[in-house]
């Protein structure tokens, strides 16, 4: 069992006292475990959040730092490893949520130089109907259970919720080309692969729950598909939709997808915005949109 934890939580425009709260609590009912939980706040915009996640410094073991200028998203996770003390990293986003009273202790115990524990979408589907990122991860959920995790182990790896040697992390970074959203994570788990470093993928979720609204959820996706075309060929075979414009592209479908992307964007990008967006017109959207960025 480990006896000593750095838990790193970076957070843009998301107020996380109570997530560290939970945290440190369990942390600090584990006899003989040393721990230390770092919050670092990547340049957010809100004031409102900032203010109230500088009560964190008020909890034991725990610092809220405070970065004036947005490094990025793997950036953020490389500082915050440079920040720590201990040789176990624990990356949590700081949107999610405990929802189990061992969280700490399962990674504690866990075998494995890196472990990933996975999420579980949190939310009434009554009341999320017409939310597109809810009904998407809903949507996804049944392919990132444990025992599918464990049968794509590099490709089905997420930052949102692992554990890593910092002598690993701190010699093999998160790449910080990736200044935008998505694909950061992805290439990291080609990059473990091809360096003969296995996942331990193990049943320990954390709760997602905090959904953007539709208009933001596709903006972020739009910056993702950019995200992933500049990196498409470093992420190769780990990426579905990648796999899906090949098979398009061999059977030269690609231009009348972008044709027919050019004629129905707009009155797709207004359902996705509506209150009933569907899923199947979000997956023409995005492989429309990832091809027009195509010369």
């Amino acid at each position: 069992m480990r006896q000593e934890l750095s838990v790193l939580l970076p957070s843009y425009n998301d107020e996380c006292v109570e997530l560290v709260s939970q945290l440190a609590t369990e942390c600090a009912s584990i006899n003989g475990l040393q721990f230390e939980i770092i919050v670092g706040d990547d340049g957010s915009t809100d004031t409102n959040v900032v203010n109230t996640n500088k009560q964190i410094n008020n909890i034991p073991n725990c610092r809220f730092i405070l970065n004036n200028k947005n490094i990025g998203r793997a950036a953020i996770r490389n500082r915050l490893a440079q920040q720590s003390k201990y040789n176990w990293l624990l990356f949590i986003d700081s949107d999610m949520s405990v929802i189990s009273h061992d969280f700490i202790h399962k990674y504690l115990c866990a075998e494995g130089q890196v472990v990933y524990g996975g999420y579980k979408v949190i939310g009434d589907s009554k009341y999320y109907a017409g939310n597109l990122r809810f009904l998407y991860e809903k949507k996804a959920e049944p392919a990132l259970t444990y025992e599918q995790r464990c049968q794509h182990p590099f490709a089905d790896f997420h930052t949102s919720n692992f554990l890593i040697a910092k002598s690993i992390f701190s010699s093999m970074p998160l790449d910080c080309r990736f200044t935008q959203y998505g694909y950061e994570d992805v290439l990291y788990g080609r990059t473990l692969k091809e360096n003969g470093i296995m996942i331990n993928h193990i049943d320990n979720p954390l709760g997602f729950s905090r959904f953007e609204d539709n208009i933001h959820f596709v903006r972020k996706s739009e910056e993702g598909l950019r995200t992933l075309h500049t990196f498409r060929k470093e992420l190769e075979g780990y990426s579905r939709l990648l796999s899906i414009v090949e098979k398009t592209n061999q059977y030269h479908l690609s231009p009348l997808i972008r044709f027919v992307y050019n004629r129905q964007k707009k009155n797709w990008y207004n359902n996705l915005c509506s209150t009933k967006p569907s899923l199947f017109l979000f997956k023409l959207y995005k492989l429309g949109y990832y091809l027009s960025l195509i010369p």
